[in-house]
């Protein structure tokens, strides 16, 4: 049974979006970037954007009882390579390692390949970020590269991996 789906931004659900990018911990993992607390006029920025630019596409990701748990989405999008870049930001943390990534991982790749004709996807995954690796593999990406020692965090290194998943069919 499906128990996500993607949807457009609204009002509404700016409060959890404030909330998720004000949060270090979250922002550790869903950006390579240094993960420093976003105003509430920065997400706002950000998400005008993301709407705006022909190169990118943000999806609220939402329970089938409409609540928001997190973002998700393609960015960089070349259509006329047909490729594009995935994301995916739980900021729910009381949705983390149920296996909503998943789902919201299959509903993206369903999107990009279904209805954005793409025929790659591919995305960054920093190292420390197992379960996210492993929910990659387990659908299919396959890791094409390593940024050696790219990401600092709390003093230490780690590697940035770089993945793609091609459309086959």
């Amino acid at each position: 049974m499906k128990r996500v789906f993607l949807d457009t931004i609204n009002k509404e659900d700016m409060s959890s979006l404030y909330k998720w990018f004000s949060d270090t911990e979250f922002l550790s993992s869903y950006d390579y970037v240094l993960p420093i607390p976003m105003s509430k006029e920065k997400v706002d920025k950000m998400i005008s954007e993301y709407n705006e630019e022909n190169s990118s596409i943000i999806f609220a990701l939402r329970t089938t009882e409409k609540n928001i748990i997190g973002i998700a989405g393609y960015y960089d999008i070349v259509k006329d390579n047909q490729v594009a870049t995935l994301f995916i930001g739980i900021g729910d943390k009381s949705y983390l390692g149920k296996g909503y990534g998943k789902e919201t991982l299959n509903e993206l790749l369903n999107y990009g390949f279904d209805t954005l004709n793409l025929y790659r996807i591919q995305l960054n995954v920093i190292s420390f970020n197992t379960p996210a690796i492993a929910l990659y593999e387990k659908a299919g990406f396959q890791k094409e590269g390593t940024m050696k020692e790219f990401v600092l965090r709390d003093g230490l290194r780690y590697d940035l991996y770089m993945y793609a998943k091609i459309n086959k069919n």
